[in-house]
């Protein structure tokens, strides 16, 4: 699965995708998320505390495989991808949190990953296994795929600031095409056999999109008692509610060498991207005072 695809074609996409969002952000908006820091501590303590806990809760005493368990665990543990700030720049939600969470939880889980599949191997399968991440691979993903194609994007708005209005509108459309077609093409053609694997393990499909519901609503309703405002709230259950499948399949397959945890972090990314789309989108609807008509976008 880690071949040409993962390894070129994917950071390249991301890349594009996050320089076509920053033609949409400016400088203060950043400045913002750092002086109401709020929603950002909200959506750290979501993603370390609270979704591994949901994901024990739900899958503890359930009668799966038990490495299928720890692959929901190992999901969980993930940070949100940019497909979660993609799926904000659609519905007009906070992208500035949206891409500073993503950021910053992708170094937190350096620490937190690791210790996270660790206990749920330990409580699931009953073996102790040490997982490394690479620090210094994951700060360069970072800035190469999210911080500089943003910023990038923002030099661009700046300057030329009328091609950036005006590119806005077809890229809410494009973004989300280039990411979901580079996403197929990973999962079918990335790797010899790779789709019998991924028909084999549809039976997972019900339990991670309840997976992804139950963390959405979850943070989603933890944020509402917060009263982080309304774009935060459903811009915060977004982050959580769509990991970056490529991580999970990564350490399961080359740092784990284990297919069935790999292939719940495949499911996981097939079918949560429509589902976290329509939660957010009813989540956005409910915030501009119920579902009387509202133009949304």
């Amino acid at each position: 699965m880690q071949s040409f695809y993962s390894t070129y074609l994917l950071p390249l996409s991301l890349s594009i995708i996050m320089m076509g969002m920053g033609l949409s952000l400016e400088k203060g908006d950043f400045r913002n998320i750092f002086r109401y820091p709020k929603p950002v501590v909200t959506g750290i303590i979501s993603q370390v505390f609270i979704l591994p806990v949901i994901a024990f809760l739900l899958f503890g005493f359930t009668s799966l495989n038990p490495y299928i368990k720890v692959g929901f665990i190992l999901i969980t543990a993930c940070a949100g991808g940019s497909a979660t700030n993609v799926i904000t720049h659609i519905l007009k939600g906070n992208l500035a949190l949206s891409i500073s969470l993503t950021a910053i939880n992708s170094l937190i889980i350096l620490v937190s990953l690791p210790l996270i599949v660790k206990l749920g191997l330990t409580v699931f399968v009953g073996e102790e296994r040490i997982i490394h991440l690479n620090v210094l691979n994951t700060i360069l993903n970072i800035f190469l795929t999210i911080i500089i194609p943003t910023f990038l994007g923002m030099l661009i708005r700046l300057y030329f600031f009328r091609f950036a209005i005006k590119a806005q509108r077809p890229l809410r459309f494009i973004l989300p095409l280039i990411l979901f077609s580079v996403f197929i093409v990973m999962i079918f053609f990335d790797d010899n056999g790779s789709e019998n694997g991924f028909y084999q393990y549809l039976y997972l499909a019900p339990w991670a999109l309840l997976l992804n519901f139950v963390s959405m609503l979850v943070v989603y309703l933890f944020s509402k008692y917060l009263r982080l405002g309304g774009k935060n709230n459903f811009t915060i259950s977004i982050e959580v509610g769509l990991k970056n499948s490529i991580v999970g399949i990564f350490v399961a397959e080359t740092l784990l060498n284990n297919y069935e945890m790999a292939m719940v972090s495949v499911v996981y990314g097939s079918f949560t991207f429509f589902s976290t789309l329509i939660f957010g989108y009813l989540a956005k609807r409910i915030e501009l005072w119920g579902f009387g008509y509202r133009k949304l976008f």
